[in-house]
């Protein structure tokens, strides 16, 4: 690469800086990608790893195969821990410091506890590989943990699972669950009945997967219900630990909770020194760059834009995919000498969601689609917008296989899992009885669309 070349970093490797970098494929520039991750994460599809229908290999691609063939970008593993915009360095936690001429940052989000980050340890969220074989290794050791004990107290609050937020994250994973108890696990102990467990859903608001219309929401309130799940909405929590949950509807006892009910952006607000909206998204001008410096991107979850009607966009796929295309192409535009004023218009597909086998909600526009219809569109466009043959075969084969016999390979615990995991006394989940607690004045904010984002 000559040295008189523009350099433009790229912070991320998911949907956003993905999509960048291949857009700057034909510039004419040295383009760096740094992600703390070797991989790319197909994140609509996290949820099939923490229910055991899918491996972690089956969502992930590592970033240095996919750019393999553009040979004007280097990709560097490595954490970034400041951005220094007056020297336009990248500062990174264990290497030098990275300098650009123009920045993409689309760092992505991770999970909010609301004020609340000690909640984290008793409630995993779901937003890395990591995340979903945790959550994996945790629920099917609940399994195992109610085998092996003969007290009935126990066994109930090993095989009740409390998924805290119903928006189609939480709605996917409380359908998979109850997939999982009632078909997948129904004849591998002897001891339990895992049909018998109880998959509870906690939402603060009066419906599920708000960003979908009022109507879907209650066909998937329904389906759900069908499948078993217990669906509490107005339900605030206000404490998690051990043992369960405290709502302002009274206790939920559980072992196992589970965290889909809001997301905060990476620190970039902090790193650029510059405003940003309660969720720590920085506020970006019409062309997604930083106010002030205009060689400065911020685009996908970390990004606060708005639409053509003033709305904010939301931290779906398909934002973030078309954000990174926009400004690969408005780069390369600047770089040959043809400035582009055209600010970034997002084209709405429509969203989706799974709640279980041959049960979704769609919704392009004014059309709604439930059920099986629904279903397979959900189906054929995750594995459209998955990133390689090899894993789209590979999905496609395992719900194949899925579908047909109900099996899932991927239920796997390793020992380091099972080793984590540390029943206590059943004295020590013992709850007495009291009045329920006032309502929390924290709110919970709904999930992420689990249509690709």
């Amino acid at each position: 690469m000559a040295a008189t070349q523009r350099k433009i970093v790229i912070l991320g490797g998911g949907f956003g800086g993905l999509n960048a970098a291949k857009s700057l494929r034909k510039a004419h520039a040295q383009i760096t990608v740094i992600d703390r991750a070797n991989h790319h994460l197909f994140q609509p599809l996290l949820y099939q790893v923490a229910t055991a229908t899918l491996s972690p290999a089956d969502v992930a691609m590592p970033i240095r195969h996919i750019l393999r063939n553009q040979k004007n970008t280097r990709v560097i593993l490595g954490e970034v821990i400041d951005i220094d915009i007056t020297q336009k360095q990248v500062v990174l936690a264990d290497a030098n410091p990275v300098v650009y001429d123009y920045l993409i940052v689309a760092t992505g989000a991770t999970h909010s506890y609301f004020g609340h980050p000690q909640w984290e340890h008793f409630a995993r969220g779901l937003k890395t590989i990591d995340d979903a074989t945790y959550i994996r290794g945790e629920v099917l050791a609940a399994f195992e943990y109610a085998e092996r004990t003969d007290s009935a107290e126990e066994q109930r609050l090993w095989m009740t699972f409390i998924i805290v937020g119903a928006g189609p994250t939480g709605a996917e994973l409380a359908g998979a669950f109850a997939e999982l108890s009632n078909k997948v696990l129904k004849d591998e102990f002897r001891h339990i009945q895992p049909n018998s467990a109880k998959v509870i859903l906690v939402e603060g608001t009066s419906r599920i997967i708000s960003p979908f219309a009022p109507p879907l929401s209650e066909r998937a309130k329904r389906d759900l219900e069908k499948l078993g799940v217990d669906v509490r909405l107005e339900t605030m929590v206000q404490s998690i630990d051990s043992c369960g949950v405290d709502t302002n509807k009274g206790r939920i006892e559980g072992r196992t909770v589970i965290w889909a009910a809001g997301v905060q952006a990476s620190p970039v607000a902090k790193w650029l020194k510059s405003k940003a909206d309660g969720a720590g998204r920085v506020f970006v001008s019409a062309d997604l760059s930083l106010s002030g410096h205009p060689e400065i991107f911020v685009l996908g979850d970390c990004a606060h834009a708005i639409d053509k009607n003033g709305e904010p966009l939301p931290g779906v796929a398909p934002v973030a995919i078309q954000q990174g295309s926009y400004i690969g192409r408005k780069l390369t535009r600047l770089l040959n000498g043809q400035p582009s004023n055209q600010p970034f218009n997002y084209f709405n597909k429509g969203i989706l969601a799974t709640i279980g086998r041959s049960r979704a909600v769609a919704q392009v526009g004014n059309i709604k689609i439930a059920g099986w219809v629904a279903w397979m569109a959900w189906l054929f466009i995750h594995i459209m917008y998955l990133i390689g043959f090899r894993n789209k075969i590979s999905v496609l084969l395992q719900w194949a296989w899925a579908y047909i016999t109900w099996d899932r390979g991927a239920r796997l615990i390793t020992p380091a899992e099972w080793a984590r995991m540390r029943p206590q006394d059943a004295a020590s989940c013992e709850i007495q009885p009291s009045s329920p607690p006032a309502a929390s004045s924290t709110p919970q904010s709904p999930t992420k669309s689990a249509s690709p984002r």
